[in-house]
């Protein structure tokens, strides 16, 4: 059995792996097959590490690792606890599978800079690592910042005036909402709380007038701008010029996840059930959020370029887990913490889909899929199994996470909210469903089969790795869910 103090530093080793595969990667950059056995090594190895943290979790609570900060008074600390867990068991897998598809895209599509790519993702990993496990909120800070600064040249990777303007557009949304508002926050938080640890409860009850407490969490809310709740969603649709793996690892693996995992975590462990619902704001908020599921799904609906409605559809589904953190109920918080594995499967198992289409058969717009099922069958097979899993339905893992929303919303009799998230299945089904029913069910053009063909190996075996994990968390979704639990326990919380 380990002991306290070498568990208490395997978060710190999580962030350093990335890390150190940053310089291996640049020294090896004209050695292409070299580069990725490194990033596919360093992504292997993390994943060992997340895994024994979550073993060493399960045998109790991990001491917080406290490391020297840029503010005196103010060390980063490093926390290892459920709901983090379930990020970082998400996101460190998901470095591993995009890798696999990144080899077969990048090389497939003819991607110039390589190596920066690979570069910076080792980068966003590593902060999305240090997200995962911040035990504080100005340790949340800085790495939601450090994540921000290192997918900027993703975004603008390549080097199009159009890709500089979704770069421009996204630093500014990004940037500007997290200093002008989240940081506001934290400063009023530590003002009147004394602490910005995360802790069971929260920190803020009796210690902030009601009308403080709501504006506090509007900044919170709309100043995690990854979570992308409109108006502050322009930079994600935009943010679609960039490679196929990088939408991935925009819309699965790291930046949504960590505005989603951040608002899900200030509000259960900053703010707590009891002072949310005791709060005016908070019902507002909700119905900001309502709006933008909905809003969402139906400019979904108006999208012909495949990877924009994808990228609406992202918008869309955020806002389910910015309700469960508003609606301060278990099952809720049960279903938002479920949800950032759950959309992660299916969403990124979309992503991979479009991204085959294109190496392969040069197509972006869905009017241009008639009949293509019929010659790549496996890339539209696993495009029906992660959109059956975001409607929610059997047998997919999608269905459990928005059973729990909707068990969340019913518990604190919010019919509204149980309509908008029966709305929103519809309007998944109305956007999602006519894309392979299209390629499987309308003939093929005709002449263009022989030129049609599937996507690269190394593409294939990343989506069937993503379709699997979509139906094994409708089968297996109990030991996520039964950690979740505890950390509504104070022997589980933060």
């Amino acid at each position: 059995m380990m002991t306290a103090l070498p568990a208490s530093w395997l978060p710190l080793i999580a962030i350093a792996v990335p890390l150190l595969c940053v310089p291996l990667i640049l020294f090896a950059r004209r050695f292409p097959d070299v580069r990725e056995t490194i990033t596919l090594g360093g992504a292997s190895l993390l994943i060992v590490i997340v895994a024994l943290l979550a073993w060493t979790l399960t045998l109790g609570p991990v001491v917080p690792l406290e490391v020297s900060g840029p503010i005196a008074n103010l060390p980063l600390t490093l926390s290892v606890e459920p709901l983090g867990m379930i990020f970082a068991l998400v996101a460190s897998f998901l470095w591993l599978v995009t890798t696999i598809y990144a080899v077969g895209y990048m090389r497939g599509h003819h991607e110039k800079n390589q190596t920066r790519f690979y570069v910076f993702f080792a980068i966003a990993i590593a902060a999305t690592m240090g997200i995962a496990f911040a035990g504080d909120l100005m340790t949340l800070f800085i790495f939601y910042e450090v994540l921000t600064l290192s997918t900027f040249p993703l975004v603008t990777h390549a080097g199009t005036d159009e890709a500089r303007r979704a770069g421009r557009l996204y630093l500014g949304i990004l940037m500007g909402s997290s200093i002008g508002l989240f940081l506001v926050a934290i400063v009023v938080t530590y003002t009147v709380a004394g602490t910005l640890e995360f802790q069971h409860g929260g920190i803020l009850a009796g210690k902030v007038e009601p009308a403080l407490a709501g504006l506090l969490l509007a900044l919170y809310v709309f100043g995690i701008g990854k979570v992308a709740v409109m108006p502050l969603h322009r930079w994600l649709p935009a943010a679609m010029v960039a490679p196929t793996p990088v939408s991935a690892l925009l819309h699965a693996v790291a930046v949504v996840k960590a505005g989603a995992f951040s608002v899900l975590k200030i509000a259960t462990f900053i703010f707590g059930f009891d002072l949310l619902g005791s709060l005016t704001a908070t019902g507002l908020l909700q119905a900001v959020a309502a709006f933008t599921v909905i809003a969402a799904s139906l400019v979904a609906l108006t999208k012909d370029n495949l990877k924009a409605r994808l990228a609406y559809s992202t918008i869309s589904q955020l806002s389910y887990i910015v309700l469960a953190a508003l609606i301060a109920d278990p099952a809720a918080f049960l279903g938002g913490g479920l949800h950032i594995a759950t959309h992660a499967f299916g969403k990124i198992t979309l992503f991979f889909c479009a991204g085959a289409i294109l190496v392969a058969a040069h197509k972006t717009d869905i009017s241009q899929l008639d009949g293509m099922g019929r010659v790549m069958p496996f890339t539209f097979g696993a495009f029906l199994i992660g959109s059956l899993s975001l409607i929610g339905l059997p047998p997919f893992g999608g269905l459990w996470s928005k059973w729990l929303l909707i068990e969340g919303a019913l518990d604190t009799q919010q019919w509204i909210l149980v309509a908008v998230f029966a709305t929103s299945t519809l309007l998944n089904i109305a956007y999602l469903l006519p894309i392979p029913f299209r390629a499987f069910f309308r003939p093929l053009p005709e002449g263009a089969s022989s030129r049609l063909h599937e996507a690269p190996m190394a593409c294939l075996v990343a989506i069937a790795i993503t379709s699997a994990g979509c139906v094994v968390l409708f089968f297996a979704p109990d030991p996520l869910i039964d950690l979740l639990a505890r950390a509504l326990t104070r022997q589980g919380s933060p």
